[in-house]
């Protein structure tokens, strides 16, 4: 197999809400990491854009390693990355769907008031947080790579396998990727892996790791 020249994205994005607070997510980079390896392992080339609050920090052997922070700064790295020289992206990154918008609080008449504070006094009472939907990185990805595989993810935690995988088409339509790896509660055990004709299940990590591989071939 010739080598391959793959970027792989893993872990959280990390949103600031205030100069000590910040919104993120439960991933804990391994899934992407232990795939960055892998691929290594069978002799491509890979980056991985790893998240700054990814609990899963280990060095997997033969890949260089580079970490981000926001959502941002993920999408600028992939962007200066952008043209023919990555062949393959697995974007299993889980990006922040939300960054936080204006604070307010309510006064004693019960209109909001806008906080504009480096650091939300807790003293003062509760706050209410404006949620602000972040860039979608992954609608962005063929632009930059037009030419490279692009593999997606969603993991979704409700409506079954069947809303899903309509889900999983729908990104394949709309960010005209190659294959989205499906997961979370809503598929239940292991993986599947969409394409525009097919599904295919992996039982476990190493299952979806040799399909991914096959799609390099």
């Amino acid at each position: 197999m010739r080598p391959v020249n793959c970027l792989v994205t893993a872990g959280p994005t990390y949103e600031p809400i205030d100069q000590v607070r910040r919104l993120t997510n439960f991933s804990s980079g391994q899934l992407g990491t232990r795939l960055a390896g892998y691929l290594a392992e069978q002799g491509h080339q890979v980056t991985l854009l790893r998240g700054e609050a990814a609990v899963c920090t280990e060095p997997p052997g033969g890949v260089a390693i580079e970490t981000y922070t926001t959502t941002a700064d993920l999408g600028a790295r992939l962007e200066t990355r952008r043209g023919g020289e990555v062949q393959a992206v697995f974007h299993a990154a889980a990006v922040a769907d939300f960054a936080a918008g204006r604070v307010f609080r309510r006064d004693e008449a019960g209109e909001l008031i806008e906080v504009r504070e480096g650091k939300l006094a807790t003293r003062a009472g509760e706050v209410l947080l404006q949620l602000v939907p972040t860039p979608k990185i992954i609608r962005r990805l063929r632009e930059w790579f037009p030419k490279a595989l692009l593999v997606g993810w969603k993991y979704e935690v409700e409506d079954g396998r069947a809303g899903l995988l309509a889900r999983a088409a729908a990104q394949l339509r709309e960010c005209r990727t190659d294959l989205c790896v499906v997961n979370g509660p809503a598929w239940g055990t292991g993986f599947g892996l969409v394409d525009r004709e097919k599904v295919s299940d992996a039982g476990d990590d190493e299952d979806l790791f040799q399909l991914l591989l096959n799609e390099l071939t």
